[in-house]
């Protein structure tokens, strides 16, 4: 045997057991990875649904005006927050504020001759009792001179003359009962406060009121300016969109699942969620809120036509709803559009697919920055009609109808709400 071939074997059999044992350590740990994933994904991987097409949604409000007019002020810009009531846009009042004087000129007037309508009918009714008087007196002239005819002492002639005296009395009575009746069919079952006319004039004052209100137009929920489209002196038409307010702390997430994800995903399930804004290390949690109806497809604009020749399967993917905690968004705001991470746990499987039962009891959205509007009116309805029916003095009247003559008017009627200083505001104004 060769000595130099001896001595190389001897390393090499020196080395086959660490190798073996490096070789056993290896398999050892891809097992027990292995089994450590499985584990992982029997108990918590394989109830989880992910997706990274989820987008942060939002209600979008469209401000838009309720009375054509000029833009004379704009106190809100993009990017500004604002608090629900709060001034938005300005509109010139000078039209508003004549109809407005108008209307009220009018109720005043109507109540007048309403009141002359009711002095009317009591003088008819004096003069009915003053013809039913002459008819009873002719009746009695005619009678006793009847009951003379006999004796000779009152001529023929006299009676015939005492019958016609009777006639045109009876018809007098006839005339003024049938005035009395006409005058009185336009007051009957009324007072001059519920009047038709009356109330017709008050409706007039109201509509000229509330156009009047609405040259002022607040914003009807809290959130942040975006979209402004408005410029000052602009004429603008009923429902054109000058702006919209988006409440950030009102979001929600459409994450789009595909079609095979859905099978144990279910109303209630909880979510978590992170977006690239803030990165993986803050965390959003949520819930299934609801699952749409249909595929992002079906309601396209232009749905896709499968009835051809050439069909390829593509996977669909529906929305689903997601609702976060309101927390979490006020400590880590999010915007409209942004993406986010989802992780559905589909654990759980007591929940529905769909949403069950009626109409919601409560609206998901209100505002209450209109509905105190007419308060106004009402009031100086009232004013007018006591003015008018009862002789108040005109300077008893309080100073509703005269509220926005000042362009620095800091308060409304139906809300007290302060304005924002204009950023953009035009010299027309001063000319009211």
């Amino acid at each position: 045997m060769n000595p130099d071939n001896a001595n190389a074997a001897a390393p090499a059999d020196a080395a086959n057991p660490r190798r073996k044992r490096l070789l056993l350590a290896l398999s050892g740990l891809f097992a027990a990875t292995g089994i450590a994933y499985g584990t992982y994904w029997a108990l918590f991987a394989r109830h989880v649904e992910k997706t990274d097409d989820a987008y942060v949604a939002g209600n979008v409000v469209q401000i838009t005006p309720r009375t054509a007019g000029t833009v004379l002020a704009i106190h809100a810009d993009d990017t500004d927050f604002v608090r629900s009531g709060e001034s938005l846009v300005e509109l010139d009042q000078a039209d508003a504020k004549l109809a407005l004087d108008h209307a009220q000129a009018q109720l005043a007037q109507t109540v007048r001759e309403v009141r002359t309508l009711f002095a009317t009918s009591n003088a008819l009714s004096a003069t009915t009792r003053l013809r039913e008087a002459d008819v009873a007196k002719a009746r009695d002239d005619l009678a006793r001179r009847q009951a003379l005819a006999g004796s000779g002492a009152v001529s023929g002639e006299e009676i015939e003359h005492a019958r016609t005296a009777l006639a045109a009395a009876t018809a007098a009575l006839a005339a003024s009962q049938e005035q009395y009746a006409s005058n009185h069919a336009l007051i009957d079952n009324a007072t001059v406060e519920q009047h038709p006319r009356v109330l017709a004039a008050a409706a007039q004052v109201r509509e000229a009121w509330l156009a009047y209100e609405r040259t002022e137009i607040p914003a009807p929920v809290s959130g942040y300016v975006a979209k402004r489209a408005v410029q000052v002196g602009q004429r603008i038409a009923p429902g054109a969109p000058l702006m919209a307010v988006i409440p950030l702390d009102q979001v929600w997430v459409d994450a789009n699942f595909k079609e095979g994800q859905l099978q144990r995903m279910r109303i209630g399930q909880p979510v978590t969620l992170t977006s690239d804004v803030y990165g993986s290390h803050i965390e959003y949690h949520g819930k299934v809120a609801g699952l749409a109806a249909g595929t992002g497809s079906a309601f396209a604009l232009l749905p896709a036509q499968n009835a051809t020749g050439n069909w390829i399967k593509v996977v669909q993917r529906v929305p689903v709803r997601i609702a976060l905690d309101p927390a979490e968004l006020g400590e880590h705001p999010l915007r409209v559009g942004l993406s986010m991470q989802v992780d559905v746990d589909v654990h759980d499987q007591s929940g529905k697919q769909l949403a069950e039962g009626g109409a919601r009891q409560e609206p998901i959205a209100r505002t209450e920055v209109f509905s105190g509007e007419s308060e106004g009116a009402d009031a100086l309805v009232k004013q007018i009609i006591a003015t008018n029916l009862h002789g108040a003095p005109a300077q008893d009247i309080p100073p509703l109808a005269r509220r926005g003559d000042s362009a620095d008017a800091s308060a409304r009627v139906a809300g007290d709400v302060r304005k924002n200083p204009p950023l953009i505001r035009t010299k027309l104004q001063l000319a009211h």
